[in-house]
């Protein structure tokens, strides 16, 4: 019999989710020999024409990871989407927009702006922006067109299933490799289309082994301004740590490390918002009554709305700045 074929993308992300696929170690090579690696441009010399001259439905798996940030993005979700029989939105870019999705507090036109015009790093007296098409004597050259809203994939294009994390943690990239061979080779079913993968229903705060015993807070602290007690709640210690707003999977590696949690998982189990679950989980804890207090305990945490939506604005309610007309 043929081998499945098997397709890995990078859209518009910083490349970890490639390399947590390299960080399985002897995994790959048993994900090599399994499957028929047809399109893999980040390590090898695929071509956007060999996926075009595929068959519709020819690849069996394709691990999407990136946002979706401008016209070569979705091209190639709306192309690899035709060709798949399975696409996974692969990393919190593809599943909930992550760090490029902080772009949707601005807007396209500030950020060029600023870049190529108001940067102090720029020399740029002519203004000159990159243009979508050029011509030389060879012909037109194009670029992609820079949207102004950064989208997950799952707001272009169907997705049968989502694996989060930033990256996702190796550990459980082996387990979910480990039930598709498992699934392909035995004809088993698939999970239940929309399964989160290599994930738990549970906020990172139940995966957490310190001790959560005080329950109030009078202070935000940055990490680097105390020692923090190695038993005790990071957040019960005034350090904001996203875990219960997050979901588990990733086995509390920052918080074991003393590191709170960023929120990479995205929102647990049923939570459609993960920076309204934060700001409710703050506010059950906050020791205190005067608004004037609170607000001198809520100034404590830096850049709220970039903190709580850091991985997920695109997918959240508000999805970006509202720009008006």
């Amino acid at each position: 019999m043929a081998k499945p074929k098997l397709a890995l993308y990078w859209a518009s992300s910083c490349g970890g989710c490639e390399i947590a696929v390299l960080d399985t170690e002897l995994k790959v090579l048993e994900i090599a020999d399994f499957f028929d690696i047809v399109f893999w441009p980040c390590a090898t010399d695929f071509k956007y024409d060999d996926v075009r001259a595929m068959k519709d439905g020819e690849i069996t798996l394709t691990l999407f990871n990136g946002a979706i940030r401008n016209s070569e993005n979705y091209e190639l979700a709306k192309l690899l989407r035709q060709k798949s029989v399975v696409l996974c939105a692969f990393g919190s870019c593809a599943a909930d927009g992550c760090i490029p999705g902080l772009a949707n507090f601005t807007t396209a036109e500030e950020i060029l702006r600023y870049v190529y015009e108001d940067s102090p790093s720029t020399v740029n007296p002519e203004k000159i922006r990159p243009q979508t098409e050029y011509a030389v004597p060879e012909g037109v050259l194009s670029i992609p067109h820079f949207w102004n809203t950064v989208r997950n994939l799952s707001q272009v294009v169907d997705v049968d299933y989502i694996m989060p994390g930033c990256p996702p943690q190796p550990d459980q990239i082996k387990l979910v490799v480990d039930a598709v061979i498992d699934i392909l080779k035995n004809g088993k079913p698939l999970p239940p289309k929309g399964t989160v993968l290599g994930a738990d229903e549970r906020a990172c705060c139940d995966e957490c082994p310190r001790k959560k015993d005080v329950k109030t807070i009078k202070k935000f602290v940055r990490p680097h301004e105390i020692i923090p007690d190695p038993e005790i709640c990071l957040l019960e210690q005034g350090i904001l740590c996203m875990g219960p707003a997050t979901r588990g999977g990733c086995g509390a590696k920052c918080v074991n490390a003393g590191v709170p949690c960023r929120g990479c998982y995205g929102p647990p189990a049923n939570v459609r918002d993960q920076g309204a679950k934060m700001a409710s989980a703050i506010a059950g804890v906050l020791d205190a009554d005067d608004p004037s207090e609170i607000d001198a305990i809520i100034a404590g945490i830096p850049d709220m709305m970039g903190t709580f939506y850091r991985f997920s604005l695109p997918h959240s309610t508000l999805r970006r700045k509202q720009v008006r007309a």
